[in-house]
């Protein structure tokens, strides 16, 4: 078919600026006038020619309300832009991590490779008409677009007057695989409509010993559960578990993709992963059913995870870390040794001890994946890691869910290699707690409050900035909330010099660090689609054998109590309760 490019008049829009999460508002948004259109338009403007002209696309994402038709657009406006080819997920589907996957690693039967991407999804946030929707690109080495990128597609939909588009290309049928052949004014255009998981697949079956997790799903002493809250993650669960590992069917909850997520809010955590947390026993009723040893979930787009065991819950700043203490000898991927490790600031310093013990090179970024790309592409990091249930390596360039539910089966597998049918399995809570006596343990909890008034979160933010020049005055709160905390003995707002471009990012949240290695940290975080969210982390470190086994919110009270106080949460945001607690 012949199609003709159209250049459509349009108005500027200054949009949310694109961070590394992309951007993100809600359905209603989306769905105006020209909306989409400007974004991708001043994305393919921000771009060297060469990133477009002949080149190859990946289009996808989570699913998510509005997803399909959103797809068709990307696709006709790429095809008046001069890109060469658009590969699609089947349905429209593929996880962030596949995406990154798919980029680095699949080639074309002509040979073509992808430079780059546009992802369709709101991460961790609600689908449906009435909710989310969001889309990011990603560059040629799979990773989200440096903020370079992001500042000039950013300042190009504030000048933007036309976008290209193929208008009347006919619409490609995206849930069979095939390619569908056009010719326009630059010569041929395609797109090709592949299966969504193989190339993903193959390659967890490079990092990972499989026939090692099969015996060990294959005992009858080891039950397993899957959550892929109805998220893109259901598109890979039975290839993955089912077929390749051998987990019953019955293992997994919540597979099947859905526009709206079933309703439900696709962030795997205690507060919204409810049917997975009632069934490992963590939940508030008791149904008398003996819970499974080993639960995952996992968010919309499958980058973000949850790692559960019988009864207990791995905090993600213990779960990146007791994944790099034992990568060396449970994954054949890390066999020859690591490079080195990060985390995100906020994330607690388990993984810090672990390096320092091991000799390893490490890293403290702030949040955002592109900072782990940077040093992955300088050869300096392999594993990875954030607070907010995102953990990876250095296999791709974007945090992958799925990749970290295999790690800690890994691990589970290779401590129980010589004991598959002996009396007692090495439980994922062994595991964490000879870590913890190896290491000490980081007590950890985060206080997310969502929605709240914009003005309000800034200016307790601003608050706690001019507070930072008197550690007497902070000192004299804490003491009056709490006199059995430490004292602050230092207080700044993290900045990051990257050693690999140079660049500098300020502003990263808050730190109040105490004398006996216990710290807040106040962060406004960017991943909602409306008003601000704040995070409030909570740490405090215990080397002690004998005081590691408390409960984390009991052990942390005297330190919420305090932080509270400091910020003057209330008084501020008009909330006297956190959205969710993890």
């Amino acid at each position: 078919m012949v199609f003709e490019v159209m250049k459509v008049p349009t108005t500027t829009f200054e949009g949310q600026k694109p961070g590394t999460s992309g951007l993100r508002k809600k359905v209603k948004v989306f769905v105006q006038p020209h909306y989409l259109q400007n974004f991708v338009q001043a994305t393919f403007n921000a771009l060297t020619p060469e990133k477009v002209k002949g080149a190859t696309l990946v289009v996808s994402g989570d699913g998510r309300y509005f997803s399909k038709d959103a797809v068709q657009i990307i696709i006709k406006m790429s095809a008046a832009n001069g890109v060469r080819r658009v590969w699609v997920g089947q349905n429209g589907l593929l996880s962030t991590p596949a995406v990154s996957a798919v980029i680095r690693e699949r080639v074309g039967a002509d040979g073509s490779k992808a430079t780059g991407a546009f992802i369709l999804t709101a991460s961790h946030n609600p689908g449906g008409p009435n909710e989310d929707f969001g889309i990011k690109y990603n560059m040629e080495n799979g990773g989200p677009a440096p903020e370079a990128l992001t500042d000039k597609i950013f300042e190009n939909t504030k000048t933007i007057k036309e976008y290209l588009i193929a208008d009347e290309l006919r619409e490609v049928d995206i849930s069979t695989i095939g390619v569908t052949n056009f010719s326009g004014p630059d010569g041929p255009f395609d797109v090709e409509v592949f299966d969504s998981a193989s190339d993903y697949v193959n390659l967890m079956k490079s990092i990972f010993d499989f026939e090692l997790i099969r015996k060990l799903l294959s005992s009858p002493k080891f039950t397993f559960c899957y959550d892929a809250l109805h998220g893109v993650a259901g598109a890979y669960a039975n290839r993955i578990f089912v077929e390749e590992l051998g987990a019953q069917q019955s293992s997994l909850l919540n597979c099947t993709p859905k526009e709206d997520f079933g309703g439900g809010h696709p962030d795997p955590n205690l507060t919204y992963a409810k049917e997975l947390v009632e069934r490992m026993g963590l939940g508030k009723s008791n149904s008398g059913v003996e819970p499974p040893e080993f639960g995952a979930a996992a968010d919309g787009d499958a980058d973000r995870n949850m790692i559960l065991g019988k009864r207990f819950f791995v905090t993600p700043s213990d779960s990146v870390a007791i994944i790099a203490a034992n990568a060396v000898g449970a994954i054949p991927y890390f066999s020859s040794g690591l490079k080195g490790v990060a985390r995100s600031m906020p994330t607690s310093a388990a993984l810090d001890v672990v390096a320092k013990s091991l000799n390893l090179k490490f890293f403290e970024v702030p949040t955002g994946w592109k900072f782990f790309g940077n040093l992955m592409d300088a050869g300096q990091c392999s594993i990875c890691g954030e607070e907010s249930f995102g953990t990876g390596s250095d296999h791709i360039r974007e945090k992958d869910g799925i990749w970290a539910v295999l790690a800690w089966l890994s691990i589970l597998a290779y401590r129980n290699k010589d004991n598959i049918n002996g009396d007692k399995l090495v439980t994922v809570e062994d595991i964490v707690r000879q870590h913890w006596a190896t290491y000490g343990r980081h007590y950890y909890t985060r206080y997310d409050y969502e929605n709240v008034d914009a003005g309000g979160a800034k200016d307790l933010m601003a608050n706690m900035v001019k507070m930072m020049s008197s550690l007497d005055e902070v000192n004299t709160i804490v003491k009056g909330a709490r006199s059995d905390v430490s004292k602050v003995v230092n207080a700044d707002e993290f900045e990051y010099k990257d050693p690999v471009d140079g660049s500098v990012s300020k502003h990263q949240g808050i730190r109040f660090l105490f004398e006996d290695g216990s710290r807040l940290v106040f962060r406004l975080s960017g991943t909602g689609s409306e008003g601000a969210t704040i995070r409030l982390y909570i740490e405090q470190y215990e080397k002690d054998p004998s005081k590691i086994g408390r409960d984390s919110q009991e052990a942390l009270a005297p330190l919420v109590e305090v932080a509270l106080k400091l910020s003057k949460m209330q008084e501020f945001t008009g909330r006297s309760a956190p959205t969710v607690i993890t």
